[in-house]
């Protein structure tokens, strides 16, 4: 039944991760239509074997060759679907990449999706992550998205609330994570635009540009110039972005750390609890700019591990466990990384 199929066996993954970790797939394949998704469920000999689902692979840290059947997302497509008096709707494509969709949005003169701009990975990608930059996840913009359900071989309409959306979190994390592939997603992108500018380094990007009330495009031009200077172009130096979430804390533990600890960084959340910055805790152990094997702590953010040429998904995992073992040992705070090892 899968004659037709494009599948590649022993396909090299190197350059379909961001982190450059050089691993093969049993079975590759392109996906370019749901029907694709429908005829391997249907299948007696792929319908069976592990699945790995792939977008623009910024959130994978591969511990060695796949040995299964890697799809991976390679649909196209973004259009307005819809507008009312509040909200315009715009649907892409899952395998659309992430910053060229937010740059469309901004050309055609719609804000909403600024704050996230230049973060790797796919549009199909982004639901599950909640991925989310200086003050903005994508919940904020969300209205819904379609899902191929390989239990059931129908498609999934899901809103917000049915994503059950948290920090870095979702339901494909959990009870949907080996059982859906997202294959559009629709954003709700307000009319009535307001510059979200709590983050102070943004707001000092502009205020250095002489921009008192910046347009969309314009904070989107200082989230990616402050993007660019913190984070390494993973063309150049393989790495996953943040590498670790910001730990969340009580009042309580917040308030004991500050009393060893009078510089720790932390952020106030709605529900009373704290957010600590993940970096901050990782330069006070003294890992910025360390190797260990071939993976490393990047020179300028010590909240990115990257490849010092060659790292493999053991390399990665040992460098990541030492960090939290340091961390933990000075602040007893437990650090939990954002990419999902495979």
């Amino acid at each position: 039944m899968t004659a037709a199929l494009p599948i590649r066996h022993n396909f090299p993954l190197r350059h379909l991760n961001t982190f450059g970790i050089d691993a093969q797939a049993h079975a590759y394949l392109p996906v370019t239509s749901n029907t694709m998704l429908d005829i391997i469920r249907r299948d007696a000999q792929w319908s069976t074997m592990p699945r790995l689902v792939l977008g623009g692979g910024s959130n994978l840290i591969l511990t060695g060759d796949y040995p299964g059947l890697v799809l991976h997302m390679a649909t196209q497509g973004i259009a307005v679907i819809a507008e009312d008096q509040r909200f315009t709707y715009v649907k892409a494509a899952a395998g659309e990449n992430w910053h060229r969709f937010v740059l469309w949005t901004l050309d055609h003169g719609m804000g909403g999706l600024e704050n996230l701009s230049l973060i790797p990975g796919s549009v199909g990608a982004a639901p599950i992550q909640n991925i989310g930059a200086y003050g903005v996840e994508i919940k904020d913009c969300f209205h819904a998205l379609t899902a191929y359900d390989f239990k059931s071989g129908e498609l999934l309409t899901l809103n917000a609330a049915d994503c059950g959306f948290a920090y870095r979190d979702s339901i494909f994390k959990h009870a949907f994570r080996d059982r859906a592939v997202i294959l559009d997603v629709t954003f709700a992108l307000p009319k009535q635009w307001q510059a979200n500018l709590q983050y102070a380094d943004v707001a000092q990007e502009l205020a250095s540009s002489g921009i008192a009330t910046p347009s969309p495009s314009q904070v989107s031009d200082a989230v990616i110039a402050i993007r660019a200077r913190k984070l390494p172009d993973p063309a150049k130096i393989g790495n996953a972005g943040s590498f670790f979430k910001n730990p969340v804390v009580s009042r309580e533990q917040r308030d004991a750390l500050l009393t060893q600890h009078a510089q720790l960084v932390s952020y106030a959340q709605a529900d009373g609890t704290f957010k600590l910055a993940a970096g901050w805790l990782i330069d006070q152990c003294g890992w910025k700019g360390k190797t260990l094997g071939a993976a490393g702590v990047y020179e300028k953010q010590a909240l990115v591990l990257v490849n010092r040429g060659g790292a493999k998904g053991r390399d990665v995992t040992r460098l990541a466990e030492a960090i939290q073992a340091d961390v933990m040992a000075r602040f007893s705070v437990r650090l939990e990384p954002e990419p999902v090892f495979v």
